[in-house]
């Protein structure tokens, strides 16, 4: 990807019709919790809603905050052998964010956590309106980059990015709904 050579984008991985029908699923059946976290002693709404979902046994915390984990779901199976295919990669986690507007977004973070790992592997699925992802190095306050991902695209994050590249979701002016899926693979803690 120009600008950063450990991101591979695929912008159209899943067909439009789709895609559209895969995230009016998302927004409509699926449990969305009400989010909340703490970071130094202190409770914050998280500025999207978020899910979850991982095998047997797999715990994960950002931020020091432990997430509750579901059972994969049929739809959410289905993506992950497709992405496991188009990868090359296994994943036992999948992160799901529901942005129901251009107001909610993320901020600038790696998905370094040690639980993934010394070489971490993302792929980051996007359903819905096109949001931008910008990107910029660890050792820069300036973004570095940045790709809009449309609705079905799919981006492959190698574990240079995570090493070297911070990443984000800014807000923005859309009003649509976009649901972002992140697959992972976690190791499992030992005892």
């Amino acid at each position: 990807m120009p600008g950063c050579a450990s991101l591979w984008l695929a912008p159209d991985f899943l067909e439009e019709q789709l895609q559209r029908g895969y995230c009016n699923s998302f927004v409509t059946s699926h449990p969305w919790p009400a989010n909340h976290y703490e970071v130094f002693g202190r409770r914050f709404t998280l500025p999207r809603l978020q899910t979850w979902h991982a095998d047997a046994g797999i715990v994960y915390r950002y931020s020091d905050n432990l997430l509750t984990t579901t059972p994969w779901t049929p739809l959410l199976l289905t993506l992950r052998q497709q992405v496991e295919q188009a990868c090359g990669h296994p994943f036992n986690a999948v992160l799901v964010n529901h942005y129901r507007n251009g107001g909610d977004h993320v901020g600038w973070h790696s998905d370094d956590e040690r639980e993934l790992g010394e070489s971490p592997v993302i792929a980051s699925l996007s359903l819905g309106v096109a949001r931008e992802f910008a990107f910029r190095r660890k050792d820069s306050h300036h973004r570095s980059g940045q790709v809009l991902l449309t609705g079905g695209s799919l981006v492959l994050m190698e574990p240079a990015f995570q090493h070297h590249w911070q990443h984000s979701v800014p807000v923005s002016a859309v009003s649509d709904a976009r649901v972002n899926l992140t697959f992972r693979y976690v190791y499992p803690q030992q005892p």
